[in-house]
């Protein structure tokens, strides 16, 4: 179907439509600069940014957590993330601010988007904590994309099994309890909890407290009734599992920072459906397949595909079991994916 070709009224309007938004969005900047004048500011101080609304942040003075203030940026300010500790200054006009500066990042963890650029998720983060439920049913594949995209950024991973109240058939309980024991004997730290049970609850906010930490993984897993349940108070928006796809539905809009009361913080980010890892090349994905790493650099040829090449490493420690046939699938399945873009 070809496009509508618009006429020259209906261009005109569009147009007219779109400068007068301008106008007001200048209009609206102008008058928060001229209130954010340098005059109207307090002195310079350390700052937590507690959640992120596009050019808005809402910012916690480090001397006074609890506070919020809503601040602007300065201009040549790179992209700032909840998690960032930030420069700022307060306006003697009300709960306002300006971020002036930027401190140096402990850790960054980034997306790609749509357009395959990286976008920055959340920063200063000790535990990646990958959420997966019984429902949606949870696979290695993605499974192994979240933890790919933790070891290339350098943050630790957990695996938590949510919804364990779920698991009342026996096989699917031994499905999933096969699948998280292949992934501690990798090396990965696994955890299990049920909010409506409270099972496990005990061991999670023991990790979590005295450490900053996010939450990832798909829509529907029970992200923020986990938030609820160990920071009560907060009452994120849960919503249901979608009829027709089975699975879940957006709630959190925005990446926002929790406290503990004993102490840590929590970072819950919007639901992610699927991890891309376009941005990656078939180096770093090899690297972010951790039990590989030993036999990293020892095969025959130098360009070595591990597929059918002979005196391969990786292939030799699949033949012996030191590498499991789901994670070489998987690997795989990732590489075959950036082959396609």
């Amino acid at each position: 179907m070809s496009k509508r070709k618009l006429t020259r009224r209906q261009s005109w309007r569009i147009q007219k439509i779109q400068d007068e938004r301008k106008a007001r969005a200048q209009k609206r900047e102008l008058k928060i600069t001229e209130d954010l004048q340098d005059e109207s500011l307090g002195p310079e101080q350390q700052g937590l940014i507690i959640a992120h609304y596009g050019a808005q942040l809402d910012i916690e003075p480090i001397s006074k957590p609890g506070e919020t203030y809503r601040c602007h940026l300065r201009a040549n300010l790179p992209p700032l993330v909840t998690g960032d500790r930030i420069i700022w200054r307060a306006s003697n006009k009300g709960d306002m601010g300006v971020v002036v500066a930027l401190e140096d990042r402990e850790s960054l963890l980034s997306r790609p988007d749509m357009r395959g650029q990286l976008k920055p998720v959340a920063a200063n983060i000790d535990y990646i904590v990958l959420v997966i439920a019984p429902v949606p049913v949870p696979h290695s594949n993605l499974i192994d994309r979240y933890l790919v995209a933790a070891e290339t950024v350098g943050i630790e991973p957990v695996i938590l099994l949510n919804k364990t109240d779920l698991l009342e058939n026996e096989a699917d309980r031994q499905v999933l309890d096969d699948m998280l024991i292949s992934y501690e004997h990798i090396g990965y730290r696994v955890l299990k909890a049920s909010t409506r049970t409270e099972d496990g609850l005990h061991e999670l906010k023991s990790l979590l407290n005295e450490h900053t930490s996010v939450f990832v993984g798909q829509s529907g897993v029970g992200k923020s009734s986990l938030v609820n349940t160990l920071l009560p108070g907060v009452d994120t928006k849960v919503g249901p599992l979608s009829e027709s796809t089975g699975k879940g539905t957006h709630t959190t809009t925005a990446a926002k920072l929790f406290h503990f009361p004993a102490g840590g913080m929590l970072i819950d980010s919007p639901g992610i459906r699927e991890f891309g890892l376009w941005h990656m090349d078939p180096e770093d994905v090899l690297h972010g397949f951790k039990e590989f790493r030993p036999f990293i650099g020892y095969c025959k040829f130098r360009d070595c595909s591990h597929e059918q090449e002979p005196g391969c490493a990786i292939r030799k420690a699949l033949l012996n079991g030191d590498i499991l046939q789901e994670r070489m699938n998987s690997y795989q399945n990732i590489l075959n994916s950036l082959e396609k873009i």
